[in-house]
């Protein structure tokens, strides 16, 4: 397979436009990949869009490749996040037989949150880190932290030992959240960057749906081992995958870069004018440099700032993360005539389900569209969700005003997570990088991806204490008052970056318009 999907050689010419740079999670990414001028990815993938070549002569199977098993990582850190939902609800419990100690509720809450602190504690380094060594070997340093710790979890003979393996993977989780779309939206054309940069979240989602099902219906050991064993699959996957050619490039390992650029686009390309073009933006961006805090405080820096943290706290306001952590919890607090295991296994396979359409759609409607929808539907579910927990803590459980609406959570959980999966889920990652320029993009994204987890981790520790404190269907009011918010604001200040160059994002966003280079005018 290798040999034959990642050829080396030659490429022959044909006109191409300049690579510029952007990303989609915390990281660097390289845009204008291809020359379609703008053309967007077709819904789906024809078996001729990834066997042959297309009309600019690049080879879209092997990018497909790449990013793929780049996101195996995504896989392993979507099973650290599903984790709590069926496990922890059985080892708080006094006669849990699970681990050979007792487990509080409030040990609990820290379990199931710790991975959130870990993760913030690396975004910020593991920018420095993957600038340094390169994106494919800081993802395969990560197997080691991320085995050690899911064994730690296996185990774990005191409390104290299962939160410090939960933090360790909390540390590889957040890790990949930043080095693994960092790398597919460095090797993605244009055409297909929006496509594969939305399979990072559905990975993440396929781990979830993982972790509902095997976790439900396996001992803890069974399932933690089988956890373990997902890092050492993507490692021995990712080892026979290339190098960012965008990083090689800024390394100066130009052959390094030209070999990796064939494999990735095939051997009938023109790689050399792609080359060309990633050495001119890397000089240029030597020959400007400016002191980071001029760059950090440019109109269209700030702009682009507020819009990728204002993205990453709504996403972690909007409730998903409490909600996914406590799926289980949440059907059973309801009073749900199904299972709640058997739930929470819906509410998985409906987020695969959408985050996959919404990696078809991405490039087709647009960032902005999806995201407006996602805030409003989020907004009516979550609203939805409290009226239906204010009469159950109003009335009881069982009392006949709850008996006509008792499907309500289920419906109301399922639209939200695929109003999520649509828009709040992936596409935040994406903006933060479309939007800034290579010069302040790693301290962006780094610092965006340290919030986020950060306010997950707030958000996942206090749920269940604000619920016992204010009453659950006014927490989910407090969501549903934030998406609202969000709705407004997005459509006030977010621009649509479909199909943009970064040169016309930062025109969007309010920098001068720059003269086109001559070869840029020949493709116009």
């Amino acid at each position: 397979m290798k040999s034959s999907i990642f050829r080396r050689g030659r490429s022959d010419s044909v006109e191409r436009e300049p690579l510029l740079p952007a990303i989609p999670n915390p990281s660097i990414q390289y845009e204008r990949s291809e020359g379609t001028n703008g053309a967007m990815g077709d819904i789906g993938v024809s078996q001729a869009e990834l066997v042959g070549p297309s009309g600019d002569n690049a080879r879209r199977l092997p990018q497909y490749l790449a990013a793929l098993s780049a996101t195996v990582g995504a896989l392993a850190a979507g099973s650290m996040l599903g984790w709590s939902a069926p496990v922890l609800v059985e080892i708080v419990k006094e006669n849990n037989t699970d681990y050979d100690f007792p487990i509080t509720q409030g040990q609990g809450d820290w379990i199931g949150s710790l991975i959130n602190l870990g993760a913030a504690a690396i975004c910020f380094p593991i920018g420095l880190i993957m600038d340094s060594i390169g994106r494919k070997k800081t993802m395969l340093f990560l197997v080691l932290p991320f085995t050690l710790g899911w064994l730690l979890i296996a185990f774990a003979t005191n409390v104290a030992m299962l939160m410090a393996g939960r933090f360790i993977i909390g540390v590889a989780g957040g890790a990949f959240c930043v080095t693994a779309p960092a790398y597919t939206s460095e090797i993605a054309q244009d055409s297909i960057r929006g496509k594969l940069g939305t399979y990072f979240q559905l990975m993440i989602t396929i781990g979830i749906l993982f972790s509902y099902v095997v976790g439900s219906y396996t001992s803890v050991l069974t399932f933690n081992l089988l956890c373990t064993c997902i890092p050492i699959i993507f490692g021995v996957i990712f080892f026979f995958m290339p190098e960012s050619p965008s990083f090689l490039i800024i390394k100066g390992r130009n052959e390094e870069a030209r070999q990796s650029l064939v494999r990735l686009r095939g051997e009938a390309y023109d790689v050399d004018t792609e080359l060309n073009s990633l050495k001119y933006k890397a000089e240029q961006s030597q020959l400007n440099q400016v002191s980071f805090v001029k760059s950090i405080t440019k109109k269209t820096a700030m702009k682009a700032i507020l819009i990728c943290y204002a993205l990453m706290v709504l996403q972690q306001l909007s409730g998903i993360n409490a909600v996914l952590f406590n799926t289980t919890a949440i059907f059973e607090s309801a009073g749900a005539t199904i299972p709640s295991e058997i739930a929470t296994i819906v509410i998985g396979v409906i987020q695969v389900i959408a985050t996959f359409i919404s990696s078809m759609i991405v490039d087709k409607l647009g960032r902005r569209i999806l995201l407006l929808f996602s805030a409003l539907v989020m907004c009516l579910c979550t609203t939805a969700l409290g009226v239906f927990f204010f009469l159950r803590d109003k009335h009881g459980i069982d009392s006949e005003i709850l008996e006509p609406i008792s499907w309500l959570p289920l419906l109301s959980l399922s639209l939200f997570i695929i109003a999520f999966s649509f828009g709040f889920g992936p596409i935040p990652w994406m903006m933060a990088g479309e939007l800034c320029l290579i010069d302040i993009k790693a301290f962006v994204a780094s610092t965006a991806g340290t919030l986020n987890w950060l306010l997950s981790f707030t958000v996942t520790s206090t749920f269940n204490s604000l619920n016992d404190a204010i009453g659950s269907g006014q927490v989910f009011w407090i969501f549903a008052g934030i998406m609202l918010l969000g709705f407004v604001f997005i459509f006030l200040i977010v621009p649509e970056t479909k199909g943009k160059s970064v040169d016309e994002i930062q025109v969007m966003l309010g920098a001068e318009q720059q003269p086109l280079r001559r070869d840029d005018m020949e493709k116009k």
